[in-house]
């Protein structure tokens, strides 16, 4: 296969399965982050060494002002990231960001004439995010067959999510049979300058439930 695709790198542990399994199926792969104001920048040092890794044809980051917006403890420190389990969407909600995300991922695609876009959204092991779910990647891909000039003159670009019904013990056991290295991946919060984990949000609280799960070594690096 010679087709390009987008893979939408955050510099966490879905996001560098899911361009692993790109490769895997043989996608030319053209990497996609975000420096949208987010609480935590090393996220961004572990996207540029798993796009390094995985020798991507291209890795693009795009700076977006997520945190003139606000309304999320991930953009405005004005809110602290919970570190106990909650009921209802959590403040680490991000409003609209995958909405953000996936368009400037959908422009590129154009752009460049890729044939998939790839996001790592799980609708299992996740914090409650509303679009994480199988239902709003169906209505973002009707939107897209809509939308776009490929599907106006017929043919389509496909929005893909591998990982949408595995649970994060799964996520980490196909992961390690392609040979990701966890340790160079960023899925905490909060993660200090160094890209240590806090151990106490959500993210960290799935990561390392799911590696106990997999019965595989957890390498995350912990402040503590």
């Amino acid at each position: 296969m010679s087709e390009k695709a987008i893979i939408l790198v955050s510099g966490g542990l879905d996001s560098a399965t899911c361009l692993a399994l790109a490769k895997e199926a043989g996608y030319v792969c053209c990497a996609l982050s975000f420096d949208y104001g987010q609480r935590s920048s090393s996220e961004l040092a572990a996207a540029a060494r798993i796009a390094s890794a995985m020798q991507v044809a291209d890795h693009r980051v795009v700076k977006l002002g997520l945190d003139a917006i606000g309304g999320s403890a991930l953009t405005n420190t004005a809110f602290d990231v919970p570190e106990q389990e909650s009921e209802g969407i959590p403040i680490t909600y991000v409003p609209a960001r995958n909405t953000v995300f996936l368009a400037y991922g959908l422009a590129l695609a154009e752009a460049i004439d890729a044939a998939s876009i790839f996001i790592g959204v799980n609708s299992l092991d996740y914090s409650g995010y509303p679009d994480c779910r199988p239902e709003y990647i169906e209505a973002f891909q009707a939107m897209m067959d809509l939308a776009t000039k490929k599907a106006v003159e017929g043919s389509s670009i496909s929005l893909n999510t591998p990982l949408i019904s595995l649970s994060k013990a799964e996520i980490i056991k196909t992961g390690t049979l392609l040979n990701v290295d966890y340790s160079q991946t960023v899925s905490c919060y909060q993660a200090d300058d160094r890209g240590r984990a806090c151990g106490s949000c959500d993210s960290c609280r799935f990561r390392r439930q799911g590696f106990l799960d997999a019965g595989v070594l957890d390498p995350t690096k912990y402040q503590d």
